[in-house]
């Protein structure tokens, strides 16, 4: 039996006004009268699905308390459900308990949800589309002075990319029940997890003992002198994370990632030749310098051969553009995410990337609008991102040479913006720019200093909001530039 439209149902409701806008007014009576006559069937329909994608207020309104009351295993009907909108006012102007009534009377099969929830969220989408186009040009008609055309271009995409991804403009205000559903699910990954960790795992053990893994929406600022390893360190984690990467389909046809990730790794100082060279040197433990000079045997050359091959299958993107913009930087992080997916960011390095619109006044400004947008960013896109950053000259001139927050170089709004910083420390550095006279007494005393700390690095983590800080000390191969875990006990140092 076809649906009579609202009006046939309850002459002229206020609550409904003429308009262009496309709406199917009759597939939401349908869909929310299936749901009202057999609870069963809101399994049937879509997650994207929400309150807020229905035309008709109200119906947006009695969608979440069908939802509310299943999901607490309550029974979802029409008497039980006027009593919660006694107080509504288009509840009354519909018709009370009579419009429910009528809703369940025409509902059709409950095999149909499905499809009427589907015509319900692509239409809520057309309308904010619409909507989303019309604010676009009146923006650039009206020439916002505050705004460029890039930052205006941006604007619009990240709308896009917003609507695309969630099903709404922007996240708004957000109930403490779904914030802390999100929680308990973060919570319950963990625990299902081996090692139990509720972020990404980095492949350093001690390394993700300490944070709990990489986190979604954070910060994670890694920063060292030059020759410390902060490039080789970001690498080491991106490899790791991109080569443990599996999925499993989920019934929609979307992929739910349920190990490691797809990375985007922004090298804005090696090309993506150099990077290559660094992963499948540590790949197959073969030293970058012997391949780039084709100092290599046969059976090593079969290994580079053979660990390519592998090493080609891992959903790691390299972007190598120099001076790249943090527009730039967000637009194609945004594109990878929708088309592909994305688990983790690197950006190597931070003070290489600009503001983009020249019009800052000095470079500490400058690099504030970077650590802000890239945790905006970070937030936006729910992944970690790790960004790589130089420290000033200040920690040359001092006896202790283990950096410190006050280190940081350009600007204080790095620690500020970041949720997590960390330090690259190997006192081996150091220890052999003051290599004394060979065959000296002092050369067998410094040997004997050296050897114990050869390949020793500390990973000194300054500030982290989700846990304590301390240093973790990790193996560091200088011929491979290679991180890995420390082969001993006792390897943490908390302070």
């Amino acid at each position: 039996m076809a649906l009579a439209p609202l009006h046939e149902l309850r002459p002229s409701p206020p609550t409904i006004e003429a308009t262009h806008a496309p709406a199917n007014i009759e597939a939401e009576q349908a869909l929310l009268g299936i749901l009202l006559y057999d609870n069963a069937a809101f399994e049937r329909v879509t997650d994207h699905l929400h309150g807020r994608h229905f035309f008709e207020p109200f119906h947006g309104r009695l969608y979440e308390a069908i939802q509310s009351h299943i999901r607490r295993g309550q029974l979802a009907e029409p008497i039980l459900l006027a009593e919660q909108f006694q107080r509504d006012p288009a509840f009354e102007d519909l018709g009370g308990v009579r419009y429910l009534a009528d809703m369940v009377d025409r509902a059709p099969p409950a095999a149909n949800a499905p499809d009427y929830g589907r015509v319900i969220y692509d239409l809520a989408l057309r309308r904010d589309l619409i909507r989303i186009g019309g604010d676009i040009a009146s923006m650039a008609q009206a020439g916002d002075p505050e705004m460029s055309g890039p930052q205006q271009i941006e604007a619009a995409e990240q709308q896009l990319y917003s609507l695309a991804e969630t099903g709404a403009v922007n996240g708004g205000l957000v109930e403490f029940r779904d914030a802390l559903a999100g929680a308990v699910e973060m919570a319950a990954e963990a625990y299902s997890r081996e090692g139990g960790l509720s972020g990404l795992s980095t492949g350093l053990a001690d390394l993700d003992q300490k944070l709990g893994g990489l986190h979604p929406s954070d910060l994670i600022i890694l920063a060292a002198r030059p020759s410390m390893g902060k490039t080789s360190l970001a690498a080491n984690i991106a490899f790791n994370v991109a080569k443990r990467y599996a999925w499993e389909p989920q019934p929609d046809g979307t992929r739910k990632t349920v190990n490691g990730g797809v990375v985007a790794f922004f090298s804005l100082e090696m090309s993506a030749e150099q990077l290559g060279m660094r992963l499948l040197a540590e790949a197959t433990e073969v030293p970058s310098d012997k391949i780039r000079k084709g100092e290599i045997s046969a059976s090593e050359y079969g290994r580079i051969r053979d660990a390519a091959q592998e090493l080609s299958e891992a959903p790691l993107y390299i972007d190598p553009t120099g001076g790249i913009s943090i527009a730039k930087l967000a637009a194609r992080s945004r594109r990878l995410k929708r088309t592909v997916g994305l688990e983790l960011i690197v950006v190597d390095y931070l003070q290489l990337v600009t503001a983009g619109d020249g019009r800052v006044d000095n470079r500490v400004q400058e690099v504030s609008q970077i650590t802000q947008g890239l945790k905006s960013l970070a937030k936006e896109l729910s992944v970690p991102i790790i960004a790589a950053a130089q420290l000033s000259r200040q920690v040359e001139n001092r006896e202790d040479k283990k950096p410190q927050l006050s280190d940081l170089r350009e600007s204080g709004s790095i620690e500020q913006d970041a949720d997590v910083v960390m330090f690259i420390y190997r006192e081996a550095y150091y220890m052999s720019r003051i290599e004394p006279k060979e065959g000296t007494t002092e050369h067998l005393a410094w040997q004997e200093k050296l050897d114990p700390i050869r390949n020793l690095a500390e990973v000194i983590i300054g500030k982290q909001r989700h846990g304590p800080i301390g240093t973790v000390r990790l193996h560091y191969n200088e011929d491979l530039t290679k991180f890995s875990n420390l082969a001993r006990e006792s390897r943490f140092d908390i302070r």
